[in-house]
Parts: C-alpha cells; sequence; structure tokens
C-alpha cells in the first residue's frame, strides 16, 4: 500500500505530512503493518478550518447540479470498483467480506441520497399578517466538523461528510486514528476524484487531543460526532459554552423481545446475526435478549448453537467474524464477560480468546443489576434474561439509560407495531434484527443514545447540516411613526 496518495499524508488541499507523529495503519487480525499515514497537529487543524472557510464560500456558490454531479460521480466510481473501500476496509478494521461489501454499497446510498438532498426543495413560503413576500429558507452552517469511530468506519464517516458537503458545506474530518484510511483517506481519495473542489473537505487523522481541538475552534460552528456516550457527554460540554450546533449519535444497549408466539429457531438467527455481526463492535448490536419463559431453554440452546458454529479468524482468509479492535477493547469485552458471571451469569458458550479473536458468547440467568446486561459491552456477547409477561418486559427494555434499536419477533407483527407506542427507542424492527441501517431513514436515537438530529434522508439532512434564515421583501419601504 506504499504507493497510496495518503501514504505518510493527511488531506487537506491536497495529499501533504502533517505535524504530528506518522501514524502506523495496524492490521487487528495480524498486527502487521499494512501503512503508515500523517497525523495532523493544532496547526493543520488551523490551516485546514482557514482553507476550509474560504473553500465553502465557494462551493456553496455552486448550483446544485455541480454538487449533486460530485456525489454521483463519486458513487459510480465506488460501484465500478467496490475493493477500493472494501479492500482497506477488511485489514484495517477487521470487517469480514460480507460486512465490508455492506458497508461499501451503504456508501453507495448516501452519496445517492446526498445528491438527492441537495436538489430537494430548501425552503417555503410563509403566511404574514403584513403585505409582503414571506420566505424561511435554509443556508449551510459553513464549515461542518466531522469525527467518526473504527466500527463502521466508512459509512459512519460518509453519513455526515456527502451531506454537508452536498448542501453546501465544507467539512472537516477526523477519523478514528485506528481506521484512518478506511474511515476518512479512501473517502477523500474517492470524492477528489469525482472532482470535489481543492479545500472543501479536509482529512485530518489524530487522536482524542485533535479531536478536542477540533471541538472547541471557534473557525467550526457544528460538530457531528458518532461514537460513544460517555465520549459524547465530553463533546456536549465543551462545545455547549460556544453555543455550537453539536449532533451525538452514541452508544446502544438494544433489547430483542422474543414473543410468545414467536418461531424460536428463526428469532436465534436474528439473535445470533443481531449480537455476533463484526464481532458486536456496532452502536445497534442486540445487547439485550429478551425471550418469554416458554421459549426459554429452546432459544438458549439455538443461540449457543449457532455461536459454537460461526468461523472466527482472518477476515482476509474468508472468516465471518474477524477481530476486536484492538487489546484494550478486547480486554473491556472480557472483564464484562467475567464480572457477569461473577455476579451470577451462566456461561452457556464463548467468554474466550486467542489474540483479538473473541469467541461469540452466550450468557444466561443475567440479572437486570448484571453490568453485562445494564451497559453497552460492544463485543460478540449475547445476555438472555427470561419474561413471564409482556408489560414486564417492555419495562425491562424502557428501564436503560440507550434508546436507539430494539427487535421484536412475533407470528402477529401488527400486535407488535400497537407496541411500539410504549416503547423508548429511536427505531423499532418487528421481524427483523436490531442492526439495521437505509441511508433513506432518519437514523437517529433517543435518550443517552443520541441528541441533535438525524442522518438519511433530504429532511434529516436539511435539519442536521443547514440554518433556517428568514427574509422577507415587500415593493414599497414600510413606513414608522418616527
Amino acid at each position: 500500500m506504499s504507493t497510496s496518495p495518503w501514504h505518510n499524508s493527511l488531506f487537506s488541499d491536497g495529499w501533504r505530512p502533517g505535524g504530528g507523529d506518522p501514524l502506523p495503519v495496524i492490521a487487528p487480525a495480524t498486527g502487521a503493518v499494512i501503512d503508515t499515514v500523517a497525523q495532523a497537529d493544532a496547526a493543520d487543524l488551523d490551516r485546514a478550518v482557514a482553507s476550509a472557510t474560504s473553500a465553502q464560500k465557494t462551493w456553496a456558490k455552486q448550483p446544485y447540479a455541480a454538487r449533486a454531479a460530485v456525489m454521483l460521480k463519486a458513487a459510480q466510481l465506488l460501484e465500478s470498483d467496490p475493493a477500493r473501500l472494501t479492500g482497506v476496509l477488511i485489514p484495517e478494521s477487521g470487517s469480514g467480506s460480507g460486512k465490508a461489501d455492506f458497508e461499501a454499497g451503504l456508501v453507495i446510498s448516501e452519496l445517492h441520497e446526498a445528491a438527492a438532498a441537495a436538489s430537494h426543495p430548501y425552503g417555503e413560503l410563509l403566511r404574514s399578517v403584513k403585505d409582503r413576500t414571506s420566505i424561511a429558507r435554509r443556508v449551510p452552517l459553513g464549515v461542518v466538523g466531522v469525527i467518526s469511530p473504527f466500527n463502521f468506519p466508512a459509512i459512519l464517516s460518509m453519513r455526515s461528510v456527502a451531506p454537508a458537503l452536498a448542501l453546501g458545506n465544507a467539512v472537516i474530518l477526523k477519523p478514528d486514528p485506528r481506521t484512518s484510511i478506511s474511515g476518512g483517506l479512501a473517502l477523500a481519495a474517492l470524492l477528489e476524484e469525482a472532482g470535489l473542489p481543492r479545500g472543501v473537505l479536509h482529512v485530518l487523522p489524530g487522536g482524542g487531543e485533535l479531536g478536542a481541538a477540533l471541538v472547541v475552534h471557534p473557525g467550526i460552528p457544528c460538530i457531528s460526532f458518532t461514537g460513544s456516550t460517555p465520549a459524547g457527554r465530553k463533546i456536549g460540554a465543551a462545545a455547549a459554552p460556544l453555543l455550537k450546533r453539536v449532533h451525538l449519535e452514541l452508544g446502544g444497549n438494544n433489547a430483542m423481545l422474543v414473543l410468545p408466539d414467536a418461531d424460536v429457531q428463526a428469532a436465534a438467527s436474528v439473535g445470533a446475526w443481531g449480537s455476533f455481526l463484526h464481532q458486536g463492535q456496532i452502536c445497534m448490536t442486540t445487547g439485550r435478549h429478551l425471550v418469554h419463559r416458554s421459549h426459554a431453554d429452546e432459544y438458549v440452546a439455538a443461540l449457543t448453537q449457532k455461536a459454537r458454529g460461526i468461523p472466527v479468524g482472518d477476515p482476509e482468509e474468508g472468516m465471518p467474524l474477524g477481530p476486536v479492535i484492538d487489546e484494550k477493547q478486547r480486554d473491556r469485552v472480557h472483564g464484562y464477560v467475567t464480572a457477569a458471571v461473577e455476579h451470577g451469569a451462566t456461561l452457556a458458550v464463548g467468554g474466550e480468546y486467542d489474540g483479538l479473536f473473541y469467541r461469540p458468547t452466550v450468557l444466561t440467568d443475567v440479572a437486570a443489576d448484571n453490568p453485562a446486561w445494564a451497559e453497552e459491552i460492544f463485543g460478540p456477547v449475547a445476555p438472555v434474561q427470561i419474561y413471564d409477561d409482556v408489560d414486564e418486559a417492555i419495562d425491562v427494555i424502557n428501564a436503560s439509560e440507550y434508546g436507539l434499536s430494539v427487535s421484536i419477533i412475533t407470528s402477529n407483527p401488527y400486535a407488535a407495531y400497537e407496541l411500539c407506542d410504549r416503547i423508548e427507542s429511536g427505531a423499532v424492527h418487528i421481524n427483523d434484527a436490531t442492526v439495521d441501517d437505509e441511508a433513506v431513514i432518519p437514523f437517529g436515537g433517543s435518550k443517552a443514545s443520541g441528541v441533535g438530529g438525524r442522518f438519511g434522508g433530504p429532511h434529516a439532512s436539511l435539519d442536521t447540516f443547514t440554518e433556517t434564515q428568514w427574509i422577507t421583501m415587500q415593493s414599497a419601504v414600510e413606513r414608522y411613526p418616527f
């Protein structure tokens, strides 16, 4: 990969060195260094803000069709060669090939939707008590700062970057330092080739210190952050005195509710997908399995069998489950599993690892105060709790501080639909997994799972990445008594 444009480089008015120490790009499956990229420092950030502020004004004046054309060209380039993204996603983030293909497809969809947002009506005529024309219109915010995570690095960057750009903003993106390429630099190369003007997008790899500087920089009026709830709280607190617009898409401890009339074998398949896909490193991962007592033994047996049967290993060798991102995350996951057993849970399967490869794990007899039930694990762990009454189960779902995604498995979907009024969650999926996303939907959570806007579709994008401006005009100058 040493011939890549990002080798020893960041992206800011083209490819160039950064002021910080170089960042090695490490494959978690093997520990091999697959490339080295530049790390940005405070001077790089100041330079990027100045450049983006200048370039944004020209970019916003472009006809919407010109901005849309860049998004469509980028989508076309990725459609014709998805390996330009999957080829870095698999080694850098530990993605299985299926997950990487799915993520590349989501990026393409986000680019298409961003192009559509550029041409969407951006205002409305308002009634007025005066004889005048009254208009509310959406205008770009200016420079949008994006901070993205390691788990789905490409899509969780692009779903902020693409609509923000399409609506006339400039963007400064700080990807997670563990996925600087697939979460940022590879996307910059794609958009550069698609014709994005210089200065409109900057990708600055770096760690927490750079992220903190980006959040409080006076030249960045909007922050779009995807990551953990504790980190989101810190960002919100830091940005509040500056009165910045902050969009926080945060963690989840998502529940799957298996109703008494459910097909248990089908439910176990949905549960395994929800808990173990991408090693459980997804904000929408199924972190709580609520199963009616009449099905509990059969469900646990089926889920355990599926966990035993999933191959784990190097995704570049075709394994569907790869490594967790690093040793710190592995130890965090194992700490939750160990603590769960110490608090009375039963380990049905898993609880073992080899290097960064953590086996799919099923825990039963998990009480409500067990850390593995109450907190977000972010690993391939499926805690199971038995319930006797649906009302009781809904109370358990809503007791969590999180409200991102809920799954209901049933043979009567319309009865399940009636339960949605009682469930505190940004999304409810009936007869599907908690892990679900589309570019056209208003994605986001409630409570500790997010605040400040939604991703997806033209309306959500306009709400998140533009400001409302009120304009009035009348044919004659208004007469006043003084």
